[in-house]
């Protein structure tokens, strides 16, 4: 009886392997989709991953190029029973050309933190600031962790999902005390509906202009 030829491993397959040898029980959730693999840390866990993926022979992922902020309070519609806060990074291999995505959760939805990875990848700092900034996610260890985007008087964190859209304060220069001053939001908060077309004939051809309608 003939064998049939072993399948060719593929750089996802290989890559899997690594992490799954490398990090272990460490290792949450592991996903491929779309081309892209995403494996999931515990938030306690992740400065050591964070460690092992930069420094081991087989990983190699020297770049931090991404790190950001999620709010799952809102998604599938409210129905997430998980934590509410995340933290993603996109990590990139120059030496081995593949890239990984790493996400952990935050375990206290009231005051939201991870550990810095400064220590690993510096560029994660201005990164981690501007999740702290718009987020509230503090990271613990984080050498200057102070706004970077919003104003430093600014109150709440916009990118949280019940954050209102106007914004808590708004800011003017006042010309008689000759500086820039806060004050309650003026805008009246309105509900926006989006335009639904019921013309069964929108955009049949009219034959007086023979042109679409609503054109």
């Amino acid at each position: 009886m003939s064998i049939p030829p072993s399948q060719p491993v593929t750089r996802l397959e290989t890559l899997e392997a690594a992490l799954r040898a490398r990090l272990g029980d460490a290792i949450r959730s592991l996903a491929v989709r779309l081309g892209e693999v995403t494996i999931e840390i515990a938030a306690q866990d992740l400065l050591a991953a964070a460690t092992r993926l930069r420094d081991d022979a087989a990983l190699r992922f020297d770049t931090l190029i991404d790190l950001c902020g999620l709010d799952y309070s809102e998604y599938k519609g409210g129905g997430w029973e998980r934590e509410r806060f995340a933290v993603v990074a996109h990590l990139l291999s120059v030496e081995k050309n593949w890239r990984l995505r790493v996400r952990a959760f935050c375990t206290d939805d009231a005051a939201p933190a991870m550990p810095t990875l400064t220590d690993v990848w510096p560029t994660a700092n201005w990164f981690e600031r501007e999740a702290f900034d718009l987020y509230g996610i503090v990271f613990d260890g984080h050498p200057d962790l102070r706004r970077i985007l919003t104003d430093y008087g600014f109150i709440g964190h916009p990118f949280r999902k019940d954050f209102p859209v106007s914004g808590t304060v708004e800011m003017r220069y006042d010309p008689e005390q000759k500086r820039v001053v806060y004050q309650p939001v003026t805008i009246e908060p309105r509900e926006v509906v989006p335009r639904v077309v019921r013309d069964e004939r929108y955009g049949v051809e009219r034959p007086d202009v023979g042109l679409p309608r609503g054109r």
